[in-house]
Parts: structure tokens; C-alpha cells; sequence
């Protein structure tokens, strides 16, 4: 087993473990991947002041989101087919998580269900909604997330229609996967996803099958997803949906000021920054450049989130001295998942801690909720 030191080491063995389409899955974007890579690279550019002979000792990354205590204020972001990265994937993520002390959400589009993560965890956990025409699924979504005890709603707004994904396209990408000569032939050279997958009967979109009308198969799931996302999703339905949940919301995929202002003024309790991870526009800007803005043009009359591109502690500092009051891993975390299960997943959180932890005491200060543009060296920003 090579010795892991970054989320990079992660990275590099779950793309010796996981088959192709499922890790061109998680490490993909659209058309060009510009700002896929745009995301990553632009963190790069916002340097450090690096103080020295100040009190160190008695540090600590304890923090809120949307006023639940994180050991760290870093959560596990919604993603997609999560339980194709490893056998039981979400349940592996959810538990690690936990124990771990911060927030992980499930995506509508999971392999194992709300009622999976339930069932093997203790504490409330997220749930991610993707707005779909049938509004009574919808509402019966948001009633068993209420029954799973899950504590806010992510709401995820910049997939109204699905954005060009090479990969994906090319991988035929599916879940279960397709038994076609090529996919068996990769498979046959992953022997312990494909164990693990023989030893669970999770293979399938958990939330959908056997939930919504008419979907008790993959043949009918086919045709009822390319149906069902809403393309005339309205700050109506953002409406409709807060009143119908009644709890903590968080508002996912704003990139512009403007969408930032009227985030605000629906009653959310924060949003996040993000361009679902360079998979939907490309072209658009980076999370971590349109943060600023965000924050600024919003105040204080919401709270603001990031998510993308980040693959360190050292990002997720970055983040937090531009304005964001929490940050979201996600192909960081699948990294880990399809190198090593739940143990991976522990391991990336462990890294990102010691990175900021490390990161803010060679910054001058013992409390992350103090970081603030001032550890930043200006004109890099």
C-alpha cells in the first residue's frame, strides 16, 4: 500500500480501483473542461502571508453551517452515483462523516437511499433535491427526508437540463453499468470494486426505483429521467419547496450577483457557490473567483457556502478568508471512497484537517472562524 499524503495519492489509486466510466465520472466536466479546471487551478494564484512568533498553541476548527456544530467547517457535497465509486458508497461516506463530525449529503441521484443512510447512521445528515416534474415524487422525496430525521435541504438550482459530457457520453455511462465487451474487459482488471458490487444488491438509483410512478426498473428509469428534470424551474418553486420542507434550506448553484440577491431574499438560510464542479456551463467562471462577489453582494442576509475545486485544507482556508462560512468536498472525498471505502474517506477528511490546521497557525492565528482576508497577500485575490 503506498504511503497517502494528499488528496492526490487518493486520486491516483481510485483510478487504479474504480472501473472507467465511473471514475471518468467523478473526475470529468463539460465540453472543454475549462472550468472543471478552472476551479482547481485558481486557488493556485491567492497566496498566503506567512506570520511568525505568535502564540500557537490551543488551536481549533470547530465552526457552524447553517448552525449545526462541524468539527470542521467542511461538508461532504451531494454527488451523483457515489455507491458506483465503491460498493455501499453513500453508507461508507455518511459513516465516516460522522464519526468525523461533519455534514454529509445525499444526492436524489444515490445508489443507496435516504432510508439506507438512515438506517446505518445516528445523527441527521443533508439531502440534495434536484426539482423534477412530477411535484408529487417531489413531495414525497421531501417527506422522507423529513422522516429520516435529515436536518436541511440542498436545493440544487443549475441542472434544469443536463450539460455535455464527453466522458460520459463516450462511456455510455450507466448504472448498473452495461455488460458491453469493452466495460467487462475493464472490470475484469478492478477485482475488488467488482467483489464488493457482488456482495451488495445496491446497484441502482435508490431514490427513483420502485418510488416513482411507473419506474420499477432501469428500462422505465431511462425514460423517466430524461423526462423528469424541469427545465422551467422558477424562484416560485423555490417557494413552493421551502414552505413544503419547513426546515433549514441551503440554495445550490449560484454563480452570478444577481442570482445571489434573489437567493437571499427567498428566505434560504445560505447558499452555495458553485458550478456543479465545471459539469454544467463551461466557460463559466471559477467558484473561488465569483466568491467575492457573492459575498459581498449579498452581506450578511445570508449565509454563503463554496463548493469546487478543492483538493486541500490549504483550498478550503483560501475559501473561508474570501467570505464562504463553510466549503464542500466532493470528488476529494470519491477519490478516497474508490481508493479505500470508508477508510479513504476518513483519510481525505484527515488530510484537508491537518492542511488547514497547519495552514492557519503558519497564518497567525488558533481560530478558523477568525480567518478572514487579512492572512491573504493582496493583489493575488
Amino acid at each position: 500500500m503506498p504511503v497517502i499524503t494528499t488528496i492526490e495519492d487518493l486520486r491516483k489509486l481510485a483510478h487504479k480501483r474504480v472501473p472507467r466510466m465511473f471514475y471518468d465520472y467523478a473526475d470529468s466536466g463539460s465540453w472543454t473542461e475549462s472550468t472543471y479546471r478552472a476551479n482547481s487551478t485558481d486557488f493556485e494564484q491567492i497566496k498566503f502571508r506567512q506570520r511568525v512568533a505568535v502564540n500557537m498553541e490551543n488551536r481549533t476548527l470547530k465552526s457552524t453551517m447553517v448552525g449545526q456544530e462541524v468539527a470542521m467547517p467542511v461538508a461532504l457535497a451531494p454527488t451523483g452515483l457515489t455507491g458506483m465509486q465503491h460498493a455501499d458508497g453513500e453508507i461508507l461516506a455518511a459513516k465516516a462523516a460522522e464519526k468525523f463530525g461533519v455534514p454529509f449529503t445525499l444526492s436524489t441521484m444515490s445508489i443507496c437511499s435516504i432510508e439506507d443512510i438512515a438506517a446505518h447512521t445516528s445523527k441527521p445528515f443533508w439531502f440534495q433535491l434536484y426539482v423534477m416534474r412530477d411535484r408529487e415524487f417531489i413531495k414525497r422525496l421531501i417527506a422522507r427526508a423529513k422522516a429520516a430525521r435529515c436536518s436541511a435541504l440542498v436545493l440544487t438550482l443549475d441542472l434544469q437540463v443536463l450539460g455535455q459530457r464527453h466522458k460520459d457520453l463516450i462511456n455510455g455511462l450507466s448504472a448498473p453499468p452495461r455488460l458491453t465487451v469493452p466495460n467487462i474487459l475493464n472490470m475484469m482488471t478492478k477485482p475488488r470494486w467488482c467483489l464488493g458490487m457482488l456482495g451488495t444488491q445496491r446497484r441502482t438509483f435508490g431514490n427513483i426505483v420502485g418510488h416513482a410512478s411507473s419506474v420499477s426498473n432501469m428500462s422505465s428509469l431511462s425514460s423517466w429521467t430524461a423526462q423528469q428534470f424541469d427545465p422551467r424551474l422558477s424562484w416560485d418553486d423555490v417557494k413552493w419547496i421551502k414552505d413544503e420542507w419547513g426546515g433549514k434550506l441551503i440554495i445550490k448553484g449560484i454563480l452570478d450577483e444577481e442570482d445571489a440577491r434573489l437567493a437571499a431574499a427567498s428566505g434560504a438560510d445560505a447558499l452555495i457557490v458553485s458550478n456543479h464542479g465545471g459539469r454544467q456551463l463551461d466557460g463559466a467562471r471559477s467558484s473561488i473567483s465569483a466568491l467575492p462577489g457573492i459575498v459581498e453582494a449579498v452581506g450578511d442576509k445570508i449565509e454563503v457556502h463554496m463548493d469546487g475545486g478543492i483538493r486541500s485544507g490549504q483550498d478550503v482556508i483560501k475559501a473561508l478568508a474570501l467570505g464562504a462560512k463553510g466549503v464542500y468536498i466532493g470528488r476529494a472525498f470519491l477519490f478516497g471512497l474508490g481508493a479505500m471505502g470508508e477508510e479513504g474517506v476518513s483519510q481525505c477528511l484527515e488530510i484537508i484537517r491537518k492542511e488547514l490546521d497547519l495552514t492557519m497557525a503558519f497564518c497567525g492565528l488558533t481560530d478558523v472562524r477568525k480567518v478572514d482576508k487579512g492572512i491573504l497577500l493582496p493583489g493575488t485575490y
